[in-house]
């Protein structure tokens, strides 16, 4: 249970709550165990609260606990994300176990973040010797030639997927209203409102660019012309769910989007100036968190 609780405060960006109940924790003698630590590196990873992670990490042999592969993997995350790539890489090399798929996807997701190919591709190259791995660490690598304007890679690594059979998995959105459940891809056009759905991503579009909103097509991780990339870009099936969630809903209702990946960093910023323009609350809960936009501001302090 205190688990349960440690985690969902975690996902909500709630991060001193995540150490308060710690503290409760230890007051009342519950003894943390292995998933107790998970879910505070994962606070102080999402939060970028490197030294507090490390604390928590040293923490667990006071408690008997001998750190696994996940508990690398989320120190490695801690230090990728907040751009110590050269910290994390000393970790892994200094494991005293073998460093898996999930260690090493960690600090791919850092290199990604940070736009650091070189060790991208030293990462892929260790992944791969591990023998058949995911389809996610495929798609991870993918993206970090494509944000770098390396599409040969790019289409290499993706080219490898097929030969492999993998699909990269579609991203999707969705809504619930009452007992029915509105999915969206990008570009889609399916839905029984889409023309509304469209109009009003295009009367916000306007309204966003009035208030300072620049579309970044770094995001567009394919070879496209600057045109191009901004018509894919603004139709991204999270936005598509807003909109629809913006059309339906009544104005004093969230709007809340399920989304199967990771937000991409241009509808995360687009999504805060859509809270600003139209004074809603939209929450959007991607694959690893919630998202509470309010008045132009995410709740992740733009750390996810």
């Amino acid at each position: 249970m205190w688990n349960a609780m440690l985690i969902a405060c975690a996902q909500h960006s709630q991060t001193e709550k995540v150490f308060d109940l710690f503290k409760q924790m230890e007051g009342l003698g519950i003894k943390p165990n292995f998933i107790t630590f998970l879910c505070v590196l994962y606070a102080c990873s999402h939060a970028g609260l490197v030294e507090k992670g490390q604390h928590f990490f040293e923490l667990m042999k006071e408690y008997g606990i001998e750190p696994g592969d996940q508990h690398y993997a989320s120190l490695v995350d801690l230090f990728g994300r907040a751009g110590k790539l050269q910290e994390a890489l000393s970790i892994i090399r200094e494991m005293p176990i073998r460093p898996t798929e999930s260690v090493w996807g960690a600090f791919l997701t850092g290199c990604r973040l940070h736009g650091n190919t070189e060790l991208a591709a030293y990462a892929a190259d260790r992944i791969f010797e591990l023998g058949p791995v995911s389809s996610g660490l495929h798609v991870l690598l993918s993206n970090a030639y494509a944000a770098a304007g390396r599409y040969e890679d790019a289409a290499k690594a993706r080219k490898m997927l097929r030969d492999r059979g993998i699909k990269k998995e579609t991203g999707l959105s969705w809504v619930e209203e009452g007992n029915k459940v509105h999915t969206f891809a990008a570009g889609d056009r399916s839905n029984a409102k889409a023309k509304e759905i469209y109009r009003k991503l295009e009367e916000l579009g306007d309204e966003m660019e009035r208030a300072g909103y620049i579309a970044d097509t770094s995001f567009v991780l394919r070879e496209v012309n600057g045109e191009e990339k901004n018509q894919t870009i603004r139709y991204h099936s999270e936005r598509l769910a807003v909109a629809f969630g913006l059309i339906t809903f009544p104005s004093d209702r969230p709007i809340r989007v399920m989304k199967n990946l990771r937000i991409c960093g241009d509808c995360h910023t687009a999504i805060k100036f859509m809270s600003k323009c139209t004074g809603r609350v939209i929450i959007v809960r991607d694959n690893n968190r919630f998202h509470h936009f309010e008045d132009g501001k995410c709740s992740c302090g733009d750390y996810w």
